[in-house]
């Protein structure tokens, strides 16, 4: 498997499309009725297949239909962070929490200022 990091960015989109046509003939469904689902043009799957991919909406829509959103499930969910760096987070919130001031104030007049 090559590094995706070298690849360029239409290396990438070609392979994705190539890779989607692939799963939609083993999935027995024509470029119409793939389109159809995904509520997309037969000709946005044509370009999609090529690697044109212009619309993320599009692809999200393509990749729902043939049951790949798998693929980015990485990107959609919400980082879980550790014991410690939950501990840190809440006692770091904790600590920037202003505290009124105790006591009482001087409450001299303005005439008695030394101004």
């Amino acid at each position: 498997m090559e590094d995706i990091y070298i690849l360029s960015d239409t290396m990438i989109q070609q392979r994705i499309g190539e890779n989607l046509k692939a799963v939609r003939l083993k999935q027995n469904i024509t470029q119409q009725s793939l389109a159809e689902a995904a509520e997309v043009s037969l000709s946005t799957i044509k370009k999609i297949e090529t690697g044109e991919i212009k619309s993320f909406d599009s692809l999200l829509r393509v990749m729902r239909i043939l049951g790949k959103l798998d693929a980015i499930q990485s990107l959609v969910e919400e980082e879980q962070l550790s014991p410690n760096e939950y501990y840190e987070m809440v006692h770091a919130a904790q600590k920037k929490t202003r505290k009124r001031a105790v006591g009482h104030f001087n409450n001299k007049s303005k005439e008695e200022s030394e101004w």
